[in-house]
């Protein structure tokens, strides 16, 4: 069973990555700021439409400051979604902004509403954490998402990733009579992979989305990690593992049954040979990014250590033994994974 430690410590962006997010186009002047958000003036529950309370709070901000807050945030919806072009935002409007009060970092969530056809989208801004965003640049570049955030000063932006919560999806979803058990067992497998590979952990079912898309003849299922703060952070190996979290039993279970050793292991080869060739297609920026994270101090130096052994252990090796940083320990780790 996978455990956390202890709570997860941000750690504020460095020179070196903010150097990087600027060339990769990251890194933008916005009009507001994480910490503009937090005058809010007034707050109430947000309940769902069962009227069950959410732990979400939606916000409302003084008149005088109102306008130009949600004129803003538009500007940044802007930014993230059409790279500035302001024309989109004409027929926009901010419906609510919620914040999330059991979460470590008290997110912000903006509800954006087109008026034209009442479609909505939301998008996140969070104050800053450089293992999350070490985290999100990784899930770029790394696994089959395109991820879409933004930075400034201390402020991240994200775009809102779609799927049923994980949790959700167990309770309501597997006894579904057009459930696939054996695809979404496959591609559990291949989470649980792409996850420890890239050494991103605590992908509980609360903390990653599940996509359903009607094939021609079936369905097709996608997990997507929606949290990334326990980016190369934890030094145990299980944590990086999502089959170890009991959380996630129910899929589990289901793949003991549908599954055989010799087909969770071609799943495994099929997404580590996914992960080389994302490797290669990105060598340039990955080695950039690499070279950012190896001399970054986003860890507990006890986390190193007991990371580096019980690796060591995984590989029958001995070559973590070397490393002085968990840059050096990824770097390390997807080589051998790949190979």
């Amino acid at each position: 069973m996978a455990l956390i430690s202890k709570k997860k410590i941000p750690f504020k962006i460095g020179n070196s990555l903010r150097k990087y997010l600027s060339k990769c186009g990251r890194e933008r002047e916005l009009p507001l700021q994480y910490a503009d958000l937090l005058r809010f003036d007034n707050s109430f529950p947000l309940l769902d439409k069962n009227g069950n309370d959410t732990l979400w709070e939606s916000v409302t901000y003084a008149q005088n400051e109102m306008q130009d807050i949600y004129e803003n945030l538009k500007i940044i919806y802007a930014d993230l979604k059409t790279d500035g072009d302001a024309s989109v935002i004409e027929h926009l409007v901010v419906d609510r902004v919620d914040i999330c009060t059991y979460a470590n970092t008290s997110p912000f969530r903006v509800r954006i509403i087109n008026l034209v056809n009442d479609n909505y989208d939301y998008f996140y801004i969070k104050n800053a954490d450089a293992s999350r965003i070490y985290g999100l640049e990784l899930e770029h570049l790394l696994s089959p998402n395109i991820v879409s955030y933004l930075t400034n000063q201390q402020t991240l932006v994200e775009e809102h990733i779609i799927g049923i919560p994980g949790d959700i999806f167990m309770q309501h979803h597997l006894n579904d009579f057009r459930l696939n058990p054996i695809r979404l067992a496959k591609e559990f497998v291949k989470f649980n992979e792409r996850c420890f590979a890239r050494l991103l952990g605590d992908m509980h079912s609360s903390n990653f989305v599940i996509l359903t898309t009607p094939d021609f003849e079936d369905f097709h299922y996608r997990i997507r990690a929606i949290d990334f703060d326990q980016q190369c952070y934890e030094g145990s190996k299980s944590v990086y593992m999502p089959q170890y979290f009991k959380q996630n039993n129910a899929i589990i279970e289901m793949g003991m049954k549908y599954m055989t050793s010799e087909s969770v292991r071609q799943y495994q080869k099929e997404e580590r040979a996914l992960i080389a060739h994302r490797i290669q297609s990105e060598k340039l920026r990955l080695k950039d990014l690499m070279k950012v994270l190896k001399h970054d101090q986003i860890y507990l130096p006890e986390n190193l250590i007991q990371l580096k052994n019980e690796l060591n252990e995984h590989h029958h090796s001995k070559a973590f033994n070397k490393c002085q940083s968990m840059g050096e320990v990824l770097d390390l780790h997807l080589q051998l994974i790949v190979d």
